[in-house]
């Protein structure tokens, strides 16, 4: 079989799919939006049947096709026939209008905008869960979107993209992780009230963290676990993994944990490593 990698980008109307589009053609990916899905698998096969000159290809697949359930269905099966690398990209519903709202089109799903939205996101939920890679966009500009989409796939052949995230319980788990943490068991900043207006990311919470000597006790036992796992799972051939911490917010305990496992990673690897903070700007 002709090795060739194909990509698959799907995700929320308006969150950004046409510019992630045009980021992966930069990149060298021949881009095919909206295939009608009868033909899809039979085309992938003949390209990966025959020594052709494409060697990366970017199939942009949404609810413009209608049948979400069949959109589904042909993922799977891309997924696990080509191992296909799945891009969902997400927004939260006020980024969306607002963007419908400039660019005065008309949602895929029908007039009525927030029902429409509503709408979509709830057929997508399978199809988010099976995704590679989540990416919101609710706070991104198209040159923030577009470097995203270029640090997964820049040299990705070789490599593996660990992204180390913090979450809050509170907010629900990250569908995309493939490791959850649990740091609850952590003292809770939140409980002092110097601290409650700060995050892990200030001084005095890391360091309030890291004075539990559970912390320490914590990371003698994680970090060997990552040390084994990373490079097993890259001779695996996986290319992408979340590695998520949750505590109660997602602002103090999770937020100090993965930034000091982030750098830890980014020290002992030499994979690609980015940390992100879901939810330490909620309320």
């Amino acid at each position: 079989m002709y090795n060739l990698s194909l990509v698959i980008l799907t995700g929320c109307s308006g969150a950004g799919k046409s510019t992630a589009a045009k980021a992966l053609e930069d990149l060298g990916y021949y881009t095919i939006d909206n295939l009608p899905l009868f033909i899809m698998d039979k085309f992938v096969q003949v390209l990966f049947d025959f020594n052709v000159e494409v060697q990366k290809i970017a199939l942009v697949l949404d609810s413009r096709s209608k049948d979400i359930k069949k959109v589904g269905e042909i993922i799977s099966i891309l997924k696990s026939k080509y191992a296909a690398d799945v891009i969902f990209l997400d927004a939260d519903e006020d980024s969306l209008i607002k963007r419908y709202k400039e660019t005065r089109r008309t949602h895929p799903m029908g007039e009525d905008l927030v029902a429409s939205i509503r709408k979509e996101k709830d057929m997508l939920k399978d199809i988010k869960e099976i995704a590679d890679i989540v990416i919101d966009t609710s706070d991104m500009n198209v040159h923030e979107l577009s470097r995203q989409i270029e640090s997964y796939f820049i040299d990705s052949s070789n490599s593996m993209y660990i992204t180390v995230q913090s979450f809050g319980f509170k907010y629900g788990v990250p569908p995309e992780s493939d490791i959850v943490l649990d740091v609850r068991f952590l003292k809770n900043p939140h409980f002092e009230e110097h601290l409650r207006g700060k995050t892990g990311l200030d001084d005095e919470v890391f360091s309030y963290v890291f004075s539990d000597k559970r912390t320490k006790e914590f990371l003698r036992k994680i970090k060997p676990l990552l040390t084994f796992l990373i490079p097993n799972f890259i001779q695996e051939g996986k290319k992408f993994l979340t590695v998520s911490f949750g505590c109660t917010g997602g602002k103090h305990r999770s937020v100090a944990i993965a930034k000091f496992i982030g750098d830890y990673i980014f020290r002992k690897t030499s994979q690609k490593v980015y940390v992100k903070h879901r939810d330490i700007n909620r309320s």
